[in-house]
Parts: structure tokens; C-alpha cells; sequence
């Protein structure tokens, strides 16, 4: 197919990585089972790490970032698919090595691909994107290991990042009384729009006192920061209480003693999003499409084309973006 479609495109020159938006052809896709016209993405912390060279992220170039996308699909060599099937990808190579979702069409592995479920439409299954996705699987995870609403409250950390704040809003739909972390105050009023019953400062949440453990206050917890706030997070929660963690953007390190998780019962459930199997991703995108899927969407939710990536790259590289950043292909 020599059909032509835009797409961002990062380019390394010298020592230097340029953001272009180029016209491609679908002949010039990887080669794969299913081809996509991608109607929707979104950005993600990870996204602005490939346009800028990050080699956990991507080493090849030129390169089309964008980790999520859903769109509708052109062609397919997969019986499990056919044409005009709505469909989402998210994890995997997508937007690391692999050409990604800034692009107006992508070609992928099939088994790669999930069916839209019912009840969630192109939109917003990418206003969850990967953020939702991942926030989805934490909250799935308190309730696999048996924290419940009735346990208490949910400490969110990072919550005004993607995550986070889809982490609030999720927690919200599912019965929990989520609280807020953030060293952002303005934001207040956003996140308790979200859902969280209160807002508390990053320093509530950094314990700098030294002791192993603390007062047990939190049912459970969802982090996204890492560092010593997910330290002070598992030395805060209850009794066989449950604390997740997906980022690090506090740092990639924390010291705790073994105390909360053998006096107290605390879990530690590591949330990976890229890689996990498909017979678990569909059971948490059948609950974001259905019971979690959150009221307060418009609210997480700001919309741009394709030619306003690249500023939106530079916000969220410097911690300035809020909520999920939608991407419309054809905007």
C-alpha cells in the first residue's frame, strides 16, 4: 500500500533529537498482521522519553513515538480480526522500537491487539491509554489481595500526573475514599473533583523520621513516585493492607525494613503495564469500560492535534501537564 498518512517523526542528528511531523507511507510501516488508521492516543511520560533520546526507551531512529492507540482496523492476516473491527493496542514494543500511535496508521503483531470492549468507545479508551490502563491494574490488585473500601482510605501519590489521577478517579467509581498526594495546592479542587476526599502535601506523605514503621493509617496505596514516599506508604499502611507501585519519578530507590511486611502483613505488588499477558489485560479493560469507568472523564481530560505534540512534550518533561493529554490523529 503506498497510501500517504502524518506521523511524528524523531530524528537524531549529531548529538541533537529533532521533532518533525512528516508525511510517511503505509509501505514504510514494520512489518506485522494487523494494519490500524489510528483515530485517537495519547501522551504518556514514556512517549516524551523516546522523543528525546532516552535509551531505555528507544535506541533506533528515526522513530515514531506514542505507546497507546486505538483506531480502526484497515487490514488484517490474523483470523481474529477483520476489517472495520475497532480495536486498541497499548504495552508491548508499540512507540519504543516499534513505530507508534503518533502516527496516523500503525502495523502490529496481532496478539498485540485488544477488541474495543463494549461500553468504551475509540475516545475513551485513550483518554485511559496506558496511565488509565496501568491505574486500572493497580486498583485491580487491591482488590485480588482483598483491600476493600471498608479498609479505609487509598493513598494515591503523584496525583496529578496520568496515573494518578486516573488512579483517583478509578478508586472513586470502584467505592474507595482515595487521598491525594501532591506538592501542587492549586490542584486541589481538581483532584477532589476527580474524587479524592482529601488532598494532603508531599511532605505528609515523605517520612523523614527514620522509624521502620509508623501508624498504620492507609487501607492501602497506590504509587507512582517511588523513593522514600513509597517507603513512608508501606510503613503507613494497615494491617495486611496492599501498596502498589508503577513509576519512580521520585527516585528508582527506597529502603524499608522487613517490619510492616511481616508484623503488619503489608503486600508490595509491582504494576507492569507493557508486557502482561492478554488473558489479564482483558479483565481490567472490562472493568474500565463498564463499573470503574469513571464520571469525571472530560475533567482528566485535554485534547490536541498532532502539530501540538511536540509543545506538550516539553510541558510534561517538566512536570507542567495535568490530567491526560488526548491526542486526535486527524484533528
Amino acid at each position: 500500500m503506498s497510501e500517504k498518512f502524518k506521523a511524528m517523526v524523531i530524528s537524531k542528528q549529531e548529538d541533537k533529537f529533532i521533532r518533525e511531523i512528516k508525511e510517511k507511507s503505509i509501505e514504510e510501516l514494520p512489518e506485522g498482521d494487523v494494519l490500524i488508521k489510528v483515530h485517537y492516543s495519547s501522551l504518556n511520560f514514556k512517549d516524551a522519553l523516546s522523543a528525546i533520546g532516552n535509551k531505555g526507551v528507544t535506541r533506533n531512529f528515526p522513530h515514531t513515538p506514542g505507546i497507546d492507540a486505538a483506531g480502526i482496523i484497515q487490514d488484517s492476516k490474523d483470523s481474529t480480526f477483520k476489517e472495520g473491527d475497532e480495536v486498541l493496542v497499548t504495552g508491548f514494543d508499540l512507540g519504543m522500537e516499534t513505530d507508534g500511535g503518533f502516527g496516523q496508521f500503525i502495523r502490529v503483531p496481532a496478539e498485540w491487539v485488544v477488541k474495543l470492549p463494549e461500553g468504551l468507545s475509540l475516545r475513551e479508551s485513550m483518554i485511559f491509554g496506558t496511565a488509565g490502563f496501568t491505574a486500572g491494574l493497580s486498583v485491580f490488585a487491591l482488590a485480588e489481595n482483598n483491600t476493600t473500601p471498608e479498609d479505609g482510605e487509598v493513598l494515591v501519590t503523584g496525583s496529578t500526573g496520568g496515573v494518578g489521577s486516573m488512579a483517583i478517579a478509578i478508586l472513586s467509581q470502584a467505592g474507595y475514599d482515595p487521598v491525594a498526594v501532591t506538592g501542587k495546592k492549586e490542584k486541589e479542587d481538581f483532584l477532589k473533583e476527580l474524587g479524592a476526599i482529601r488532598v494532603i502535601s508531599r511532605e505528609e506523605a515523605d517520612d523523614q523520621s527514620g522509624k521502620p514503621m509508623l501508624k498504620g493509617v492507609w487501607g492501602g496505596a497506590v504509587d507512582t513516585v517511588g523513593g522514600n514516599i513509597l517507603a513512608t506508604a508501606i510503613k503507613s499502611t494497615k494491617y495486611s493492607g496492599t501498596v502498589t507501585t508503577c513509576g519512580l519519578t521520585q527516585s528508582t530507590e527506597f529502603t524499608s525494613s522487613v517490619f510492616p511486611f511481616i508484623l503488619r502483613g503489608v503486600k508490595l505488588i509491582g504494576i507492569d503495564s507493557v508486557q502482561l499477558p492478554m488473558d489479564r489485560r482483558l479483565p481490567v479493560w472490562d472493568k474500565l469500560a463498564n463499573e470503574w469507568k469513571p464520571d469525571s472523564f472530560e475533567t482528566l481530560t485535554n485534547e490536541i492535534g498532532l502539530e501540538e505534540v511536540s509543545d506538550n512534550i516539553d510541558l510534561i518533561l517538566k512536570g507542567k501537564l495535568t490530567g491526560r493529554t488526548l491526542i486526535n490523529l486527524w484533528k
